[in-house]
């Protein structure tokens, strides 16, 4: 005779309608589950003759209810901390604890991370990544689920969650264009930068849309205030009728506005400025503050955590990457905004213009 297997959580929860997290929190009598939800939950594992286990409550087999996170590498570690802080958030929805380790952006290390982490026998791993380079997959050296986060994996069927920065560049482009700026330069990092080369690509199809183009070639240089600086004054001596800098992120716009401060240029009467990041140790502390792009890290964070629950949970998603959408935080340096500083949508902008 067959032996029945016994049923999964995520039987549960498709027989009752809901979300493996709702059907976690059901279970476990969590709050912010009605009365409803949660006897429609009871009710369909009863009728599965579901059984939590009673280490990881049905979900992880009885494992650990531990989740392992390598930081790939130690300079993303300002980005690094709101995904970090995402990912505990939502795991701690589900009674899993995170364990995190810092590989200081060598391989052999994120390897070596993830062999110790699967030895200790944790349920699933985030790999958080650099947006401006490919992370080495580690999927195949362990037998636990890997989901990558903030960095693009060198293995196509991986499960990686990344900030759409092609179309949270085109939210600036918008917001520039309805603003009436025509005469827009971009300064961005790295050429070999991912994320330098998305959102140029987003940058150069939204100004089409808007039937524009750049008033000088992209520069490309290093993420520095003192490269920012140098090259805007360059540029704006040569194409001295630009009205707008567009720049890849909050710190070259940081330097951007020392330069036209210098140059005797008002922001934004006569520039208007961009950053991307909206890193707070720059955006709110320049003079105007930065309109600038918030890629939404913390929900990135949560997004790919939720995703590595399902997989846990015994999902096979397809793999590839699903990109998450930015917001633009309009303030000063674009022009002072009616109300305080808020984030507007690609959506929003687009009803708006």
């Amino acid at each position: 005779m067959t032996r029945r297997r016994p049923a999964t959580l995520i039987q549960v929860a498709e027989r009752a309608g809901v979300s493996l997290t709702t059907a976690s929190k059901a279970i476990n009598g969590k709050d912010r589950v009605s009365d409803a939800t949660r006897a429609r939950v009871m009710a369909a594992a009863q009728e599965l003759s579901f059984i939590p286990s009673p280490i990881a409550r049905g979900l992880t087999g009885g494992r650990t209810s531990t989740v392992g996170m390598i930081i790939a590498d130690s300079m993303t570690h300002r980005f690094a901390v709101p995904i970090m802080l995402g990912a505990e958030a939502a795991l701690s929805e589900i009674d899993l604890s995170m364990i995190t380790c810092d590989a200081h952006g060598d391989h052999a290390r994120s390897l070596e991370l993830a062999r110790m982490l699967a030895a200790r026998r944790v349920d699933g791993m985030l790999v958080v990544g650099d947006n401006n380079a490919v992370t080495a997959s580690v999927t195949a050296q362990v037998d636990v689920p890997v989901v990558y986060v903030y960095g693009e994996s060198d293995v196509p069927g991986d499960v990686v969650h990344m900030p759409d920065d092609a179309a949270g560049i085109g939210l600036a482009v918008d917001h520039l264009a309805a603003s009436g700026r025509r005469r827009i330069v971009h300064l961005t990092g790295p050429r070999r930068s991912t994320a330098a080369a998305h959102r140029v690509t987003g940058l150069s199809a939204r100004l089409r849309r808007h039937h524009l183009s750049l008033a000088a070639p992209v520069r490309y240089g290093e993420w520095s205030q003192r490269w920012a600086r140098a090259t805007a004054t360059e540029i704006l001596n040569r194409v001295p009728d630009a009205d707008a800098v567009l720049c890849g992120s909050d710190q070259l716009a940081s330097g951007v506005l020392v330069a036209l401060d210098e140059m005797g240029r008002r922001v934004p009467d006569d520039v208007a400025v961009t950053g991307y990041d909206n890193w707070k140790v720059f955006a709110l502390e320049t003079e105007p503050q930065l309109t600038t792009v918030d890629m939404n890290l913390e929900a990135l964070g949560a997004a790919a955590a939720q995703d590595l629950f399902t997989m846990i949970g015994g999902a096979r998603p397809e793999g590839g990457v699903r990109r998450h959408p930015c917001d633009l935080v309009i303030r000063g340096s674009t022009g002072s905004p009616a109300a305080p500083p808020q984030g507007i949508s690609g959506g929003e902008l687009d009803r708006l213009g």
